[in-house]
């Protein structure tokens, strides 16, 4: 049994299966990660009261959405490299602080722009957070049988936060303010600062080189020009400042790859990218968490803008769909025990949440059902994938480079939702502003939200006819949004069908 003030470095496994400390340590895992996949949709029901109060413009709007997930997507694979090196339980500690000071500060926000940046904040920490989770787990638990297990939880609590984190936003708009979707971070981060030291074994390579400090602001340069850029185009257009600020992310992400290939000690070892399904495993998760976020960012407002309802009924509807992730995990560890192919199990994940996708571009302006199973089969479509993919990255990985490969498949999840966000978030905002008539106010054009308020300041029979007419431009939206992701989906299904390694 490993003790957990000892530090563990990069020695042959020898697949000794963990014990009650071990289970137990897990758990507290699980606190700093459903944190951290909460915070990314805990946002959605509570935005009508941020609107009113903080009065944000459309694009402030989209960065109090996005700024927590480019950030974060942006610095973790600095961090999964710095958790190599320092220490992966005490970047966790590190994190958790700063998560902690960040959530009170966004709580408190007087502004969009001190939200906007309280959310970057948020995604600094989370950072920190999310690689040393994965990093721990793979440390903790060598046989493979167990760790599939784990990695299966780890999977299941990840999916499920962002599920909660739209719940417990509807809760806690209902009876309190916007800001307390923000405090209810605080008692968790306590409790990790006060167990994780007591519980949680410390790891770090033992030989990780010179850290290589010009790769961080590379990184993140290649990162945020390229979603500006996305997010904009679609509803915008080709105006030249996107074009230019995706053409210089792509120039700085060329910079970054050639450093890693040259330098003596990178962030990214080449030959990490070069394991056994390791790129494809990355590219795939990129696409399942595109797809999932990209959902979900119109299903949450459905229920409430499109369907009227209250922010605690709409929260407790969108729980329903969870329900059937419980069921996908058992289905897929079932199905792998029985000898399927991984990759025919990724592509059945794959091909499941393509027909949620159908199901949701067939939604009218009065479908809760058709909404609902949509959102449940691609919760469950994410969770075969997930953790299949998971799985078959941390195993190949060397555990010295844990926290590194584990920052890599972290990176692609956070990178893949925000870019969901954005892109998929864009086009339905690009459908609802074609929907909606010139003579509509110009708050009305914007968003959904915008109508909704511009509605209520109009005459009854006015009013009523504006609202039906945003109502029925953000569902086309909304299908739009829908018949694109199933077409990704149908290709990615193939895609993971070729490329995964067979047994």
């Amino acid at each position: 049994m490993t003790n957990p003030t000892s530090t563990t470095t990069s020695t042959p496994e020898t697949n000794s299966r963990a014990g009650r400390r071990e289970w137990t340590a897990l758990g507290v895992l699980m606190l700093p990660l459903l944190l951290v996949s909460m915070d990314v949709s805990v946002l959605y029901f509570a935005l009508p009261a941020i609107g009113a109060d903080l009065r944000p413009s459309g694009t402030q709007q989209l960065w109090i959405l996005d700024i927590y997930g480019f950030v974060l997507a942006g610095l973790l694979m600095t961090m999964g490299a710095l958790g190599d090196r320092i220490g992966r339980r005490r970047l966790l500690l590190i994190g958790a602080a700063a998560f902690g000071g960040a959530s009170l500060l966004a709580a408190y926000a007087d502004s969009a722009g001190t939200l906007i940046a309280a959310r970057a904040i948020l995604g600094i920490g989370g950072a920190t957070l999310m690689p040393s989770t994965m990093a721990l787990l793979r440390t903790m638990f060598t046989d493979p049988g167990q760790r599939a297990k784990a990695i299966g939880l780890w999977s299941g609590v990840m999916t499920g936060g962002i599920a909660l984190g739209s719940v417990l936003s509807g809760v806690l708009v209902e009876h309190f303010w916007w800001g307390s979707v923000f405090l209810v971070n605080l008692p968790a981060m306590v409790m990790l600062l006060v167990l994780g030291p007591i519980l949680l074994p410390e790891s770090r390579n033992p030989s990780p080189g010179r850290f290589d400090w010009p790769s961080v602001p590379l990184s993140m340069a290649a990162v945020l020009p390229v979603i500006y850029g996305l997010k904009e185009i679609p509803s915008e257009g080709w105006h030249p400042l996107y074009v230019v600020s995706i053409t210089v992310g792509l120039l700085f992400a060329a910079l970054f790859v050639h450093r890693q290939r040259t330098g003596a000690s990178p962030l990214v070892p080449p030959a990490l990218l070069k394991g056994r399904g390791f790129t494809p495993a990355l590219v795939l998760t990129l696409v399942a968490s595109l797809a999932m976020m990209g959902s979900a960012i119109f299903t949450t407002q459905y229920l409430q803008a499109v369907l009227g309802k209250s922010p605690l009924a709409a929260a407790l509807w969108s729980l329903l769909p969870s329900v059937f992730i419980g069921v996908a995990g058992p289905v897929t560890a079932w199905l792998v025990q029985r000898g399927v192919d991984r990759g025919h199990v990724v592509a059945g994940g794959f091909t499941a949440m393509a027909g949620g996708f159908v199901l949701l571009a067939l939604v009218g302006t009065d479908s809760l059902w058709l909404v609902l199973t949509g959102a449940g089969v691609l919760a469950c479509g994410m969770v075969a994938i997930m953790s299949q993919l998971t799985d078959l990255a941390m195993t190949g990985a060397p555990v010295e480079r844990a926290g590194t490969a584990s920052s890599l498949l972290e990176t692609s999840t956070e990178f893949g939702g925000a870019l969901g966000m954005a892109v998929l978030g864009s086009i339905g905002t690009a459908v609802y502003r074609h929907g909606m008539p010139t003579t509509a106010p110009a708050q009305a054009r914007e968003t959904l939200g915008g109508a909704l308020a511009t509605a209520g300041r109009l005459p009854g029979d006015t009013g009523a006819a504006l609202l039906h007419t945003a109502r029925e431009a953000f569902t086309n939206g909304m299908q739009g949004a829908a018949i694109a992701g199933a077409v990704l989906l149908v290709g990615a299904a193939a895609g993971a069908a070729v490329t995964l390694p067979r047994k």
